[in-house]
């Protein structure tokens, strides 16, 4: 049965006795729904009215899926995005133009790093079957705005008209960060790299505040900000990259501003393809950077393989007061689904160094990043939302069976 809840949902809510559960936001999109969209990419006439029922139903079909899983915080599958996690916002925006580029199924200049390098035979056979569509020929051609008040209520509509039908509270919407907005562009506008970046935050604060607004979560993605690193360093130096984000996040916060902190958080990760990344920056090193975003919490890729053994990190780190930590314990990479036991192993360890109350359990990215993407089978994608519930449960009875837990 979905868990319902009368307060206002909260990044940084306690877990009211037990370890919360929720996740990064992009699910696989249903059949149905993926004709209208590669309709839409390929520029091909279809039914709009059509286009909106079928959007419409398969809201509140993820939406009920996830409340019946058992899921705390929900979102809306951020099946209203009509290109990647991140491309989205390309559509909601003045100031962009796409121009015809042919890609051959290659991933966009800006992932390329030396995990493509080194793997390029793996990656020559990779890159074409993740269905990437709109990633590259993107130009700043003018003054950036924000556009999409339209489609953003739209989601907003779809999204609580289903929760309320499912019966849950507890509700988050994706946005994306100002990095990880069209880093590979042409700009022929902007005099540097800076005044786009700001350009683009100032913009972005309209959909933030819009999400917040309609009484929901803001979740922030940001994948460039930590993958840019294999990007540029070598030849760039870490103080060249640490140079480069500190900009970044300074322009995130700039959006952020004014917002309650404790109705937003902030995921981070390393890019969702399950490739080798053998060049990540390792998280020791951007941790600080990251606690400087302010938010109500931090979500973090730590159930991979890459990443699992960086828990350690808050073993010398403090978790800023009044902030949680949304670690990944289930991770989109591979299609083995997770042991519950494991799931609560991993909440556990975290919550005897941060504080019970200031864990909830996530997974590490989201199962889709685009409309056309997905990283594991539709049925794994669930069982693994099941296998997180089911493990939070267990963690829950560990920990508030054996008295308060350490603070943080």
């Amino acid at each position: 049965m979905p868990r319902t809840s009368t307060s206002k949902p909260k990044a940084s809510r306690g877990g009211a006795g037990r370890i919360l559960t929720t996740h990064v936001g992009s699910l696989i999109r249903p059949p149905k729904l993926q004709t209208f969209l590669r309709a839409h990419h390929e520029g091909r006439r279809y039914n709009k009215t059509a286009f909106r029922k079928c959007l419409h139903d398969s809201v509140a079909e993820v939406v009920r899926r996830q409340a019946e899983t058992g899921l705390d915080i929900i979102n809306d599958g951020e099946f209203g995005k009509t290109i990647t996690w991140s491309r989205y916002v390309l559509e909601r925006m003045s100031g962009y133009e796409r121009r015809p580029v042919k890609q051959d199924g290659k991933m966009s200049p800006a992932s390329i790093g030396q995990d493509r390098r080194e793997f390029s035979e793996f990656y020559a056979e990779y890159d074409p079957t993740q269905n990437f569509t709109n990633m590259s020929g993107w130009h700043v051609t003018g003054p950036i705005g924000y556009t999409g008040h339209a489609a953003l209520q739209r989601d907003i509509e779809n999204f609580k008209e289903a929760a309320k039908k499912a019966k849950t509270t507890d509700l988050f919407m994706a946005a994306v960060a100002p990095a990880s907005v069209a880093p590979d562009r042409v700009d022929e506008h902007y005099k540097n790299d800076e005044e786009y970046v700001f350009a683009v935050a100032e913009a972005l604060r309209e959909e933030y505040r819009a999400i917040v607004d309609a009484g929901l979560i803001l979740q922030v993605d940001d994948a460039f900000l930590a993958l840019t690193y294999e990007v540029m360093v070598p030849p760039k130096t870490m103080k060249d990259y640490r140079k480069w984000a500190e900009m970044r996040i300074e322009a995130l916060n700039h959006a952020l501003d004014g917002l309650p902190e404790e109705r937003t958080r902030y995921h981070v990760c390393w890019g969702s393809w399950n490739g080798p990344h053998v060049y990540d920056v390792e998280i020791k090193h951007i941790i600080d950077l990251i606690l400087k975003v302010r938010v109500g919490g931090y979500q973090l890729e730590m159930a991979n393989a890459r990443h699992e053994h960086e828990w350690r990190v808050w073993e010398d780190v403090k978790l800023p007061e009044g902030r949680v930590l949304i670690p990944g314990v289930i991770a989109h990479t591979t299609n083995v689904v997770e042991h519950p036991e494991l799931v609560a192993e991993r909440l556990v360890r975290l919550a005897n160094l941060v504080g019970r109350e200031r864990v909830i359990a996530g997974t590490d990215c989201g199962f889709a990043q685009g409309p056309f993407t997905q990283r594991v089978h539709p049925s794994i994608q669930w069982a693994k939302l099941q296998a997180m519930v089911e493990g939070a449960r267990l963690a829950s009875k560990q920990l508030w069976k054996r008295g308060r837990g350490r603070a943080a």
